[in-house]
């Protein structure tokens, strides 16, 4: 089976994962290595924002816009722990450097820096993650669960939830409407 790596990119849900947790989601990949993948869905927004979130954690939080952001649902694992992608890196007690622009770190020290309008510049919170083991994820590729294209920043940071999964289609040049439930293989 041909290697890739996959860090740094969106997988677009095909139509056939249907009846799946990650229908009609988008999951921006954070690594990708011999030994699996991890991801972070981020096109499905959850009833909790980022408000409510500091106030369960007991995090005073000042007056920001962010604070109305909504957590997303990051994936099926560790549903119990918070997930934050963000840009620049910066120096985080635990950070998954995903490339020279892109963290994604799960200690405190993130959240509590933002509520105090000390964070990253551009942030998204998740709770849980999306994980694959060793070659499952190029397994899935060649059945045809996914489509891969290189992650943008914009699409990830800079457009609401809503508004990702069909901007990550559109820079492979298709629309959802074009997709097909047949699988094929030329």
């Amino acid at each position: 089976m041909k290697t890739v790596n996959l860090t740094h990119h969106f997988l677009i849900a095909m139509p056939t994962m249907a009846n799946s947790v990650f229908s009609k989601t988008l999951t921006y990949i954070c690594e990708h290595n011999a030994q699996g993948a991890l991801g972070i869905v981020i096109n499905r927004p959850t009833d909790l924002t980022l408000a409510r979130l500091f106030k369960q954690l007991d995090i005073y939080a000042s007056d920001l816009p962010e604070k109305s952001m909504p957590v997303l649902f990051g994936g099926p694992v560790q549903l119990d722990c918070g997930f934050v992608l963000h840009h620049p890196v910066g120096n985080w007690q635990s950070t998954l450097a995903v490339n020279q622009q892109i963290g994604l770190t799960t200690s405190l020290d993130i959240l509590k820096a933002t509520a105090n309008d000390e964070g990253p510049d551009k942030i998204l919170v998740a709770m849980g993650y999306s994980g694959w083991a060793a070659g499952q994820i190029e397994h899935e590729l060649a059945q045809n669960a996914w489509l891969t294209v290189p992650a943008t920043s914009d699409v990830l940071f800079d457009m609401p939830s809503e508004a990702r999964l069909s901007a990550a289609m559109q820079l492979l040049g298709i629309q959802d409407a074009n997709l097909s439930n047949e699988v094929g293989h030329a």
